[in-house]
């Protein structure tokens, strides 16, 4: 099956080997077409992401060759040609199941919610493993710099980071405190100002009995935050720490972390 991957660099895997479009223009038609796969893109919006608002006058017939040699090299690597169509308005990149990582991204994470919603809690864990599993780091990690492609990684991005802190979640209120302990640690040295994620750590660390640890780690979150953006922490944070001192049992519930503080 012939694979398309945007949650990281843009790919084509077709046999097991990964392939790109080197020309820029063409790996930005395709990157767009893929996000939006099924639904029209219109040819408005591939100028605008192109050229970041300062199209040339030629960019119509520009764009016209970029799509026939995107054509090309889709029949070259997967013989994807015919799923590139033409439209009034623009063009649209049809798909089949299992052929997007964005798609399968969404299915895994909408069973998620489904299971969660239905209290299966370990169901959903499983579907959020999987659907943060696909990605490869950021979102269209190697189309950065442009306004078109930046606003949608930011976009694409905030999902990875909500399945993260479900999972995370889940986790805690399954009572699994010590095993996500250093993976947050990690995800607070790469963001020091994550407010949920310092939360989720703060918490794990109270579980584990490591209270001073989850009082460093607030420490270390308000420093952050009053540093770089002028900040003082949310009320969330506020309230953990305040129980955390207070060594308030409710800590010890296995609740989910978004509906305790």
């Amino acid at each position: 099956m012939v694979r398309l991957r945007v949650l990281g660099p843009l790919e084509l895997v077709d046999a097991d080997r990964a392939v790109t479009p080197q020309p820029m223009k063409i790996r930005s038609v395709l990157a767009l077409l893929c996000v939006h796969a099924g639904t029209v893109v219109s040819r408005e919006s591939l100028v605008e992401a192109l050229w970041a608002g300062h199209p040339p006058r030629t960019a119509r017939t520009a764009l016209q060759v970029y799509v026939s040699k995107l054509r090309k090299y889709l029949d070259e690597y997967g013989g994807l040609a015919d799923r590139l169509i033409t439209k009034p308005h623009g063009y649209v990149l049809e798909v089949l199941s299992g052929e997007l990582d964005l798609h399968e991204f969404d299915r895994h994470f909408r069973q998620a919610r489904a299971a969660t919603a239905e209290g299966r809690q370990e169901e959903a864990l499983v579907s959020l493993h999987a659907a943060h599993a696909l990605w490869r780091g950021g979102a269209l990690a190697d189309l950065r710099g442009l306004p078109t492609f930046d606003n949608l990684a930011r976009q694409l991005d905030e999902r990875r980071i909500e399945v993260l802190e479900r999972r995370i979640d889940i986790q805690l209120s399954l009572g699994r405190h010590k095993s996500v302990v250093a993976e947050l640690y990690g995800l607070v040295g790469e963001h020091p100002t994550w407010e949920t994620a310092h939360a989720q750590l703060m918490l794990a660390l109270y579980r584990s009995g490591r209270v001073a640890q989850a009082l460093e780690a607030y420490r270390r979150v308000r420093d952050s935050l009053v540093r770089e953006l002028g900040l003082e922490p949310g009320e969330r944070l506020r309230l953990l720490h305040t129980a955390i001192l207070a060594r308030d049992p409710s800590l010890e519930s296995h609740r989910v972390l978004s509906t305790a503080y």
